[in-house]
């Protein structure tokens, strides 16, 4: 017994940390458009998607900078050569040093050796083409994150709106409950004064379970919604959000024009990813030719370490050719150029292809408002209908089967009526998404 009131006690308890879970909480969407901007993880990764590339942009600094190296280097030996070469070095060399006993085989000698080197790029043409491409590469990227925010302002204003359609949703659907259960009472009163049949109160019973079945439905959409929109804000779902403002329809801004502007961001970073994969090409042609470097070191030298007491230096130009390399040259300048073949026609492609969308964006606007004028006054007279027929259905004269299917009709229509409010403010909204430069 003591087992049964202890999980009694369990069940109420988690039962109301459940409810305290999901507790309403108001939202503007202005709100929410901070949040996700701030927070979301997808805007994170394109922000470091861009970090990486000017960092690899930044890597290229090395076609114009030198490369510095500093080190010290410790040893002892008495290997013939390295000893006597130790000693010279290190300035130390003696006439006794010269004695063949001690050259064929001498003491340890200790050598201590800090060197500092200097290289530094004179003429490097593919390595100037690869910056380029590298540059090329960053402000694509650049621009991508841009699109993915102008995309993601857009996945908002649809989460928001698909959240501002549940509560819609709910709210018809309860309205609906109510006077489906108040339809109910009335045939029940009526049934039990023997003014209609067993199969009328069945029939409106089964109504009353229908409405009840989709309102139970829609409530999950709403949490559905309700928790996308958490997951695009960047935080875990403590409760269930409610939009303070009413979906309704927004106002058409002018949309004119009938192609794509190419300065839109993502086509420029289209654009500007062919020109990189052809500033790669160019970069593999031009490693055929020769390259020129300066080179230079300065050297101490010591049987102690860090001292130096003897120094020296080495200065020089190098000129490296790599004339033939089994072909490999040859076969990667080719693949590079197929890359840039295949980004231009890609580019195109897009071009093409956001065209269309405009086009196939604008017609779809129109449908809607087309839907959304018809829907409006398709809803006004079912709502009309429905009146005429509970008043009907008071006085006994209208049958319990058409007021049913007045009232579901109603319902279906003011349900797509808000539905095509949606599909209206979206198709807008992806409209000015594709506009937007």
């Amino acid at each position: 017994m003591k087992k049964i009131q202890l999980s009694a006690i369990l069940f109420l308890f988690f039962a109301g940390l459940q409810v305290r879970a999901q507790q309403v909480q108001p939202v503007s969407k202005d709100t929410v458009m901070n949040r996700v901007m701030d927070n979301n993880r997808k805007l994170k990764i394109s922000e470091q998607e861009f970090l990486q590339a000017r960092a690899d942009y930044r890597q290229t600094n090395a076609v114009f900078l030198p490369n510095i190296s500093v080190s010290h280097t410790a040893l002892t030996t008495n290997n013939p050569l390295m000893a006597f070469g130790s000693k010279l070095n290190q300035e130390s060399i003696t006439e006794s040093d010269f004695n063949p006993a001690l050259l064929n085989d001498p003491n340890r000698t200790n050598n201590f050796a800090t060197k500092i080197e200097v290289e530094q790029p004179l003429i490097n043409i593919d390595g100037i083409f690869k910056r380029k491409a590298a540059n090329s590469k960053m402000q694509a990227t650049q621009l991508k994150s841009e699109r993915s925010i102008n995309h993601m302002k857009l996945e908002v204003e649809k989460a928001y709106m698909e959240l501002q359609l549940a509560y819609k949703a709910v709210n018809v659907l309860e309205k609906a409950q109510e006077a489906a259960l108040s339809n109910k009472k009335m045939a029940t009163d009526r049934y039990k004064q023997g003014y209609l049949q067993k199969a009328d109160i069945l029939s409106v019973e089964v109504r009353v379970s229908e409405i009840s079945n989709r309102l139970q439905y829609s409530k999950s959409n709403l949490e559905n919604a309700s928790d996308y929109l958490e997951f695009l804000m960047g935080q875990s779902q403590e409760g269930i959000l409610k939009p303070t403002d009413s979906l309704q329809i927004n106002a058409l801004t002018e949309t004119e024009g009938d192609k794509i502007s190419e300065e839109r961001s993502d086509i420029k970073a289209m654009e500007l990813a062919a020109d990189a994969r052809k500033e790669m090409y160019t970069a593999d042609k031009m490693s055929f030719l020769p390259r020129l470097n300066a080179f230079g070191s300065y050297e101490l030298y010591d049987n102690e370490i860090f001292q130096g007491s003897a120094n020296g230096y080495i200065a020089g130009v190098s000129l490296s050719w790599d004339i033939f390399q089994g072909s490999k040259r040859f076969g990667k300048t080719q693949k590079s150029k197929a890359e840039y073949v295949q980004a231009r026609l890609e580019y195109e492609e897009y071009v093409s292809k956001s065209t269309m969308e405009l086009s196939k964006a604008r017609r779809a606007l129109k449908d809607a408002e087309n839907k959304l004028n018809l829907g409006k006054l398709t809803m006004e007279q079912s709502e009309e209908s429905l009146r005429i027929r509970t008043n009907r259905f008071e006085e006994g004269l209208e049958k319990t089967s058409d007021l049913l299917s007045s009232e579901a009709k109603y319902l279906e229509k003011e349900l797509e009526y808000y539905q095509t409010i949606y599909e209206y403010n979206y198709v807008k909204a992806y409209l000015e998404f594709l506009i937007k430069q």
